[in-house]
């Protein structure tokens, strides 16, 4: 038996499709979840695409660029390969494709497939780009709780990386994120993720000192 949440996950991945303009897209669902699902995966995995779908929710109101913003949602990390460096584009051209496929029109396909591309650096100069943005950025700004387990999710998804190199790497995601200002893009997020957000990255450097050889 499929779980309940996974059929709820499928349900709203298929009516999406047909709001874009598509078909049936229960195929493509699965094989969607069954990757965000992969054993590998520590922090980007089904809870956060859930917990993206919720934040998405709770921050704007459904209309066409909204469900756009969506569909990039799901596809974001839909390939997800710690050592890779190609993990974006492998996604917006899965995003390409499988949405092609099902018939939603080429614009839109082009859209999700670009809005996909923006999770690299995470900066946007649109509307749609802005707030999928702050969808996968929100988790800085939560409660320390969860900010510590998302940080030491990401360690483990780099656990093959020798610790002084993960520090050295991990201070500069940080400080480049704490060097923005602001942080997030849109009022809704920087109202109420901001301050909290900058607190809980100054303390991560501040628990993260250069590793003694």
């Amino acid at each position: 038996m499929v779980p309940a949440r996974l059929t709820e996950l499928t349900e709203r991945f298929v009516s999406l499709v047909r709001r874009l303009g598509g078909r049936d897209a229960s195929a493509t669902a699965t094989a969607l979840l069954a990757a965000w699902a992969e054993p590998s995966r520590r922090y980007h995995d089904l809870g956060h695409l859930r917990d993206g779908l919720a934040r998405l929710d709770e921050a704007a109101p459904r209309d066409g660029d909204r469900d756009r913003v969506e569909a990039a949602l799901w596809f974001h990390d839909a390939v997800y390969d710690p050592r890779a460096g190609d993990n974006e584009a492998r996604s917006a051209d899965w995003a390409r494709r499988s949405l092609g496929e099902l018939g939603v029109p080429h614009d839109v396909v082009e859209d999700v497939a670009r809005l996909v591309m923006l999770t690299r650096q995470h900066q946007a100069t649109d509307p749609a780009g802005r707030l999928l943005c702050d969808v996968d950025l929100s988790i800085l700004g939560r409660s320390p709780a969860e900010f510590d387990t998302y940080d030491r999710r990401v360690r483990e998804e780099y656990a093959w990386v020798p610790e002084a190199s993960y520090r050295e790497a991990r201070r500069a995601v940080l400080e480049g994120f704490l060097r923005r200002h602001p942080l997030y893009q849109t009022d809704h997020f920087r109202d109420r993720y901001e301050a909290a957000a900058r607190a809980n990255l100054a303390r991560a450097l501040a628990a993260l000192p250069p590793f003694a050889t």
